[in-house]
C-alpha cells in the first residue's frame, strides 16, 4: 500500500482486451495520459497492476463506469466493477467508480483532430478516454485517501 502522504491516483478505462491508464495527482489537480495496457493473463494482469500501484505510488484507482444515457448501469458497468473490486483486493489500494460516458468518444473526436493515422489513434484511445475521465473525476471533487466517500 502507498504510503498515506501520495496523492496519485490512477484512471482506468476498464476493457476486456485493452486498458487505458491515466495518472493524476489530488494536489495539483491534473490528470495525463499514461499507457494502454494490453491484457494477457489474470496471473500477468495481476503482477503488472501490482508493480504500477507501489511504482507510481498509487493512493487511490478511478475505474470509469460505461453507464447507460438514462444514468443506470450496462454490463460493461458490472464488468468494470467486478474489475475494480478484483484490483483492489490484489493491490490494496482504495477504488472510487466514475461516470465515464462519452470519454471514448470525446478521445476519439481529440485524436481525428490531431489527423492521427487510423492506428494511431486505436493505440492512444484508451489512454485519453482514461485522463478525460480522470481529469472529469478531479473537476468534479476527488476525494482525498482519508475520505470514506467515494464519487459514484
Amino acid at each position: 500500500m502507498p504510503p498515506a502522504s501520495s496523492t496519485r491516483i490512477a484512471g482506468i478505462d476498464y476493457g476486456t482486451v485493452r486498458i487505458g491508464i491515466a495518472l493524476g495527482d489530488l494536489e495539483t489537480n491534473l490528470a495525463g495520459p499514461y499507457e494502454t495496457y494490453t491484457r494477457r493473463s489474470e496471473k500477468l494482469d495481476a503482477q503488472y497492476f501490482v508493480e504500477l500501484a507501489q511504482q507510481e505510488r498509487i493512493a487511490r484507482f478511478v475505474v470509469g463506469l460505461p453507464v447507460h444515457l438514462d444514468g443506470h448501469e450496462s454490463q460493461k458497468s458490472r464488468e468494470a466493477r467486478q474489475f475494480g473490486d478484483w484490483l483492489g483486493k490484489l493491490t490494496g489500494v482504495p477504488i472510487d467508480y466514475f461516470d465515464e460516458r462519452f470519454t471514448s468518444a470525446e478521445a476519439e473526436r481529440i485524436l481525428q483532430e490531431a489527423n492521427l493515422t487510423k492506428k494511431r489513434r486505436k493505440a492512444r484511445i484508451d489512454q485519453l478516454a482514461a485522463q478525460i475521465m480522470l481529469t472529469a473525476y478531479l473537476e468534479a471533487g476527488a476525494k482525498s485517501q482519508d475520505s470514506p466517500d467515494s464519487i459514484d
